[in-house]
């Protein structure tokens, strides 16, 4: 829970904005993670696809960074105080580090579609607490939803096959998720 809330925006609690700027710290975390791990796919990628994936994920990860930024300054609209240092994010995340060095482009590609599929999983479970506390909070995480989803959608495309299935469908981790790719 943050430090005690001393105003906020007009019209919304003072507890329930230190509900949501918590809400908020924890997506905060997840997509400087993304940003980060999308960076290190950048660099890593490996192989035939490798141009098309490398030209691929710069404007993902400018998008992501522009998420980073947005919830960041809703946080502090709301009266709190964004926290956005490595090792707070480190601390903080209930995830492990991306596993995956340098490998194929596919590869890359199976293992992302799994942190694709963890940070949008979470936006939608914070889109469904927040329609009790928030909805101009709701509105911004529906619209980080989507894109995400379609940054998600641009990865599987390169995973599916013509009937629609994805090479690393089954895989539980990102290791198994590369492999199958």
């Amino acid at each position: 829970m943050p430090d005690r809330v001393h105003y906020t925006v007009p019209g919304l609690d003072p507890d329930a904005a230190g509900d949501v700027i918590t809400l908020l710290q924890g997506r905060l975390d997840a997509l400087n993670d993304l940003a980060l791990t999308l960076k290190h796919v950048h660099w890593n990628v490996t192989g035939p696809h490798f141009i098309a994936v490398h030209t691929m994920l710069d404007p993902q990860v400018d998008g992501v960074r522009a998420m980073v930024d947005d919830v960041a300054e809703r946080i502090a609209a709301l009266g709190g105080s964004p926290v956005g240092t490595p090792g707070a994010l480190v601390r903080n995340r209930t995830w492990d580090d991306y596993s995956i060095g340098r490998d194929d482009a596919i590869a890359h590609l199976g293992a992302l579609d799994l942190v694709y599929t963890g940070v949008i999983g979470d936006h939608r479970s914070a889109i469904e607490t927040t329609d009790k506390l928030d909805l101009v909070t709701q509105d911004l995480l529906i619209s980080q939803a989507s894109e995400l989803e379609q940054y998600q959608w641009f990865v599987r495309a390169h995973l599916e096959s013509s009937d629609g299935r994805l090479s690393s469908g089954s895989a539980a981790t990102e290791r198994e998720a590369a492999q199958q790719a």
